[in-house]
């Protein structure tokens, strides 16, 4: 009967000897843990150090979890101290329970939307957040990251239909328009401040977003580049008109100063016709010497 009761009070003390190492608990720098104790919120550790809380507090991390296993199980008894401190540790850190604070970049790859003007274009961001509230992260929402995602996504979309990809003429940003190609940043703040919005009652601090990706979707990506063509080739093209009209005036300008040759009207306009064809033509001329009268 001896023998049997210190078998049973043996069994007993291995069965509750783990309750004292559950209140030990391990913080590194840019790390905490949110307790509860019997669904109440107890604290949060947020300092690094050694903390000894509670054995009963459990931690809470909703937004990473290990399939299959208890919310805090303690660990078997530990041969010594050490040993079951070093095994708590790796426990907080394997099942999510512990918090990063550490700035967090999220890619939310490209999203197909349509601008202003209703062209069909690909858009990606990247956001750059930490979490600066503990409990309102883990208890305000259900996953904070998605949390954060899906409102990423959501303030990307509203705020690309605002803007169009570009300015009406090709070119930069004029009279104070802002476009996706030439106000990028402009834009990137502007998705940061009502991402910020979105995500203050999860406790989270959005710190920078940047555009990534921009372009025309593919259905529309020929058109798109005929039309820029285009308009490259009309700028071009008054720019040598331009040149080309300057020429022509201080060539005539030249001639009559100079007192070189008089021309009469008739003949001033064939020289402009034929200046202007020289200079505007888009093939090297081939100039036929006129080796009789002008009259």
């Amino acid at each position: 009967n001896g023998a049997v009761a210190m078998m049973i009070i043996g069994a007993v003390y291995w069965l509750f000897a783990w309750v004292p190492f559950a209140g030990l608990k391990i913080i590194k720098p840019n790390e905490a843990l949110v307790l509860t104790l019997f669904g109440n919120y107890y604290g949060s550790l947020k300092n690094p150090g050694f903390f000894y809380v509670n054995p009963f507090c459990v931690g809470v991390n909703p937004a990473v979890r290990e399939p299959g296993a208890p919310q805090d199980a303690a660990p078997a008894a530990a041969a010594n101290t050490a040993g079951a401190l070093d095994l708590l540790h790796k426990k907080d850190s394997a099942s999510g329970k512990k918090i990063s604070l550490k700035a967090i970049t999220h890619n939310n790859g490209k999203q197909k939307i349509n601008d202003l003007l209703g062209n069909p274009i690909e858009v990606g961001i990247v956001v750059i957040w930490r979490v600066v509230n503990t409990a309102e992260a883990v208890f305000n929402v259900d996953d904070y990251r998605d949390y954060l995602s899906i409102q990423a996504d959501a303030a990307l979309r509203n705020t690309v239909r605002l803007y169009p990809y570009d300015v009406a003429d090709g070119g930069d940003d004029n009279d104070g328009q802002t476009s996706l190609r030439g106000s990028s940043q402009a834009v990137a703040n502007k998705i940061k401040e009502e991402l910020q919005k979105k995500v203050d009652m999860a406790g989270l601090e959005i710190l920078e977003t940047r555009i990534t990706y921009l372009a025309y979707s593919p259905e529309i990506a020929a058109a798109m580049l005929q039309r820029q063509q285009a308009s490259a080739i009309i700028d071009a093209r008054k720019m040598i008109v331009d040149g080309a009209v300057g020429m022509v005036e201080m060539a005539l300008e030249k001639l009559k100063d100079g007192g070189v040759v008089e021309l009469d009207e008739e003949r001033k306009a064939a020289m402009v016709s034929n200046l202007l064809v020289v200079l505007c033509g888009n093939r090297d001329a081939q100039p036929v010497v006129n080796s009789g009268s002008i009259y």
